[in-house]
């Protein structure tokens, strides 16, 4: 049976140069890099390397990158790093934080967890397409918001947020801003300064790197508090032993994301394209998310009487692996609050599928599947009560 892949928003498969690049680490140089010997330096060495690529993708400083253990930290680092400086200074009595309704869980939690700790925040709402209101943004901000969190693209519709825009208005109000952008790397081009962007969250293993590794851009001169403490590595900000192989791979990932990204997001969009012009063939399929303003690799889609769950179950029989929305909620029963928040009914939501492409997918993996996905959805119609054409 032919087995194709298209769950790359979920995770990507480990590039062999990035696998390369990480294996001297593990037994050749492999000192601690904190250590002053010279398998010590030879890390240390490594993990300036690497910290400079992952810098240049973003524009950045190579000292503004803070190595973590990946997304889902990054933001929690960014977040409770900014708001508890905020507490220190003032109290939280009043302390506002804006952010979007259709942010990662890990936004989203970490907002939640404030909001127990006597912080205030404003949940902003999205349009039909996913795109945060500018005049709701505009309208929400306080004299006592320090910080603005939202995404650079949303993990499960692939709709592209104004950042510059949003960067601005930060900027213009004196406020921290804040992007999840793990997502967007490697598939859009970013720029920390044109954005205004004073933090920006990175994860490895959704651009071909390993998993359990990250990054926390932190603009020069933002002040943030720790919330890992230990012996004070990563100039104090988040303490631990360095993952070397991991930031080695980290870095070579974000250098050949770099180096590739124009032939990727052509090859990506030629074949994202040609898959949304199937798959709207098919009878009340519809696109969620912007058609025009989304992720090179994303195809996020809801079909009428189908539900998700069994729908991704029943290609994966055919080989074809895919998501219900989001692979970090996918196993819970609840409807995504994404798709709710840009106006889908429950059951519309729960009958939504997510195509996330990669580089190494071809036009032949999409035939396939168009092949075989609307002979399931009309299986799965067949046995629907909803559905009684």
């Amino acid at each position: 049976m032919k087995k194709i892949y298209i769950d790359c928003g979920s995770s990507t498969q480990v590039d062999k140069e990035v696998i390369d690049a990480m294996l001297p680490y593990f037994n050749e140089h492999y000192g601690n890099a904190s250590s002053i010997h010279s398998l010590g330096r030879d890390a240390n060495d490594a993990i300036n390397e690497a910290r400079n690529k992952v810098a240049d993708i973003l524009k950045a400083d190579a000292n503004e990158i803070i190595f973590t253990s990946g997304g889902t930290e990054s933001d929690n680092f960014a977040i409770k790093g900014i708001a508890y400086l905020n507490k220190d200074k003032r109290g939280t009595k009043g302390s506002h934080i804006l952010t979007s309704a259709i942010e990662h869980p890990a936004v989203l939690e970490t907002c939640k967890y404030l909001e127990k700790q006597g912080f205030n925040v404003k949940y902003l709402p999205v349009d039909r397409y996913g795109i945060v209101k500018l005049d709701e943004l505009e309208k929400a901000i306080s004299k006592d918001t320090f910080l603005i969190s939202v995404m650079y693209a949303n993990n499960e519709i692939g709709t592209i947020e104004p950042i510059e825009e949003i960067g601005k208005i930060a900027k213009d109000h004196d406020i921290v801003f804040h992007t999840d952008a793990v997502q967007a790397i490697g598939k859009s081009p970013i720029d920390v300064d044109r954005s205004n962007i004073d933090l920006l969250s990175v994860s490895s293993h959704k651009i071909y790197g390993p998993k359990g590794v990250g990054a926390l851009y932190v603009r020069k001169g933002v002040k943030i508090q720790p919330v890992i403490h230990g012996g004070g590595h990563e100039r104090g900000l988040r303490s631990g032993t360095y993952n070397t192989p991991g930031a080695v791979g980290l870095g070579k990932a974000c250098e050949l994301a770099q180096t590739r990204m124009k032939k990727d997001t052509a090859h990506l969009k030629r074949l994202r394209d040609s898959l949304i012009a199937g798959v709207l063939k098919i009878e009340e399929s519809y696109l969620n998310g912007h058609p025009e303003k989304r992720l090179v690799n994303n195809a996020h889609f809801h079909f009428t009487a189908v539900e998700g769950e069994a729908l991704s179950l029943m290609l994966d029989e055919k080989g074809i692996a895919v998501a219900t929305g989001s692979a970090c909620s996918s196993k819970k029963l609840q409807a995504s609050h994404v798709l709710l928040a840009i106006g889908l009914e429950p059951a519309e939501a729960h009958g939504s599928l997510r195509f996330s492409l990669g580089r190494e997918n071809t036009m032949g993996d999409i035939e396939y599947a168009l092949e075989v996905l609307p002979k399931v959805v009309d299986s799965l119609r067949k046995m629907s009560p909803l559905w009684n054409r």
